[in-house]
């Protein structure tokens, strides 16, 4: 089995979140893919959150017409910092013999080195990463685990989904909402239902 995993905040969930991953199934031949909320990532502990309850239904919401795209609460859950780490721990043990791949867009290559036990989440997984073509920013010490998508193992290797990205961000949705701008072209129907319904993200909203 080949399982793609994307985890992120999602806040909001968004296409940018959800067509390119649709895109490199084809290439990396993902039997399923999971998307995976954080509670709290690392790398944003500066910025308060939509809470995980909104940011769950939002990405489920977004990925429920496509039967291979699940949602977990695993980091929710658990409630503490989500490190990758130790979400592909819990993933191998109950996936011992899959191919698994943790899904990233080439602007996080060049922190790849920061994040939390790297060494060991190449023993537990792939890194698969989304890009229009580019491989600036890996870190040099990380080329040799280059591999080809068809040539991959069940973790250690890094591969790249040579695919058409979705220039949108998070951040811009959530600044077009507070401006009173329309962003039904940039998240899924659902999503955009959710976030108006709830009044997420606009001024003074919590």
């Amino acid at each position: 089995m080949k399982i793609g995993i994307c985890g992120g905040t999602f806040d909001p969930f968004h296409r940018g979140h959800l067509d390119p991953i649709l895109a490199a199934r084809e290439t990396l031949e993902w039997d399923r893919v999971v998307y995976i909320p954080a509670f709290v990532q690392p790398f944003k502990m500066d910025r308060a959150a939509a809470s995980g309850y909104h940011r769950f239904a939002m990405t489920v919401l977004g990925t429920e017409q496509h039967d291979v795209l699940y949602v977990s609460p695993w980091e929710l859950e658990r409630g503490a910092i989500s490190y990758t780490v130790d979400t592909l721990a819990q993933l191998r043990a109950e996936h011992s013999d899959a191919t698994i791949d943790w899904i990233i867009g080439d602007d996080n290559l060049a922190r790849l080195l920061e994040w939390k036990s790297i060494d060991t989440i190449l023993t537990l997984a792939n890194f698969a990463v989304l890009t229009r073509g580019g491989r600036e920013g890996l870190p040099h010490v990380l080329h040799s685990r280059v591999t080809d998508a068809r040539e991959r193992g069940a973790s250690g290797a890094i591969v790249f989904a040579e695919n058409a990205t979705v220039p949108v961000s998070s951040t811009d949705i959530r600044l077009r909402i507070r401006a009173g701008e329309p962003i039904d072209d940039l998240v899924p129907p659902p999503v955009s239902r959710y976030i108006h319904h709830n009044g997420l993200y606009r001024k003074g909203a919590s």
